[in-house]
């Protein structure tokens, strides 16, 4: 008898040990997401890949309508490069500005008609490339 209250201890311990570590993966991991997010779609907010450098060429390269440059600053990262070509990259352009300025919605009709989706999931997958910031410059996009 003894030994069966000793094995039901090492079970319920065994129990404890294997909930808290998950409770801690999941805790770890909520805090890694609502960083990254804390920045994805907010031109004021700095990404982690933001440089000074980068962000000045990606804003001339909106501000002048810059394909070329945008496309080399890029490098073929993020959704938006397999969508925007030289044909569209003014209206995205358009929706960099509007974003910059605090017009969501506005930039999202933009997305939308650019293949890039709107806030709120509707783009492909369930994601929108504006909620990632991606292609938005200055360093918000993912690998």
């Amino acid at each position: 008898m003894k030994f069966t209250g000793r094995v039901k201890y090492m079970k319920i311990k065994k129990n404890i040990i294997a909930i808290s570590t998950l409770a801690i993966i999941g805790v770890l991991g909520l805090v890694a997401v609502s960083s990254v997010s804390a920045y994805q779609g907010n031109p004021a907010v700095k990404g982690p890949n933001y440089t000074v450098e980068r962000h000045d060429a990606m804003e001339k390269a909106f501000a002048n309508n810059d394909y070329t440059a945008w496309k080399n600053l890029m490098q073929g990262r993020g959704r938006a490069t397999a969508v925007v070509n030289k044909d569209n990259f003014a209206k995205f352009a358009e929706a960099h500005n509007l974003a910059e300025q605090g017009k969501i919605t506005e930039a999202g009709v933009i997305r939308k008609e650019l293949g890039l989706g709107l806030k709120n999931g509707s783009g492909q997958n369930g994601n929108s490339g504006f909620e990632r910031g991606q292609g938005m410059g200055h360093g918000r996009m993912t690998r």
